[in-house]
């Protein structure tokens, strides 16, 4: 992407800087990155959950406070997920609420069972924004009315191929 440093694990693709992302730590100072394109990056990565919260602790700490982080995954129902053996993880939205500091806390404060992971790792990452890529035939049944927005969800909870990827925008927050 043109304007980024872009990273990559292998140098096929050509990247600026290629880097595993699973080697912990990275080479970069901290607090100096403002801006994070992870664009079908999550669900290669941290095969063992120690290894997917170190990058995510390596991410917090290279980043600033209010760093913008957008995010596009496969959607852990679609064939495209499935299909590929190099996905070792699916990413969903609320594995990624898990990673925000505030939630965790009331969680934890109100006896509630999701894992407090923001907590346990010393990050924080709040979700501004999610995106849901339905596909096609979905979206064109959504269109000409024949389903509503509630029931366009229940089909992405519920069946295969409805939801092709998901894009997440989050945000750093950092204690002043």
């Amino acid at each position: 992407m043109a304007g980024y440093v872009n990273v990559d694990k292998f140098d096929t693709s050509q990247p600026d800087w290629t880097m595993d992302m699973e080697q912990s730590p990275w080479a970069l100072p901290d607090d100096c990155v403002s801006e994070v394109v992870m664009t079908h990056v999550l669900e290669h990565i941290g095969r063992e959950a120690e290894v997917y919260m170190a990058v995510l602790q390596q991410l917090y700490r290279v980043c600033v406070d209010g760093a913008l982080i957008q995010i596009v995954v496969p959607h852990p129902r679609h064939d495209n997920f499935v299909a590929d053996p190099t996905h070792v993880r699916p990413v969903t939205p609320l594995g990624l609420s898990l990673l925000d500091r505030e939630k965790c806390e009331y969680w934890t404060q109100n006896g509630f069972a999701n894992t407090p992971l923001a907590l346990y790792y010393n990050i924080d990452f709040v979700t501004e924004n999610t995106v849901f890529d339905f596909e096609a035939r979905w979206m064109d049944q959504f269109h000409r009315g024949e389903l509503t927005e509630a029931q366009l969800f229940e089909a992405e909870q519920n069946h295969n191929n409805v939801v092709s990827q998901y894009r997440f925008t989050l945000r750093v927050r950092k204690a002043k």
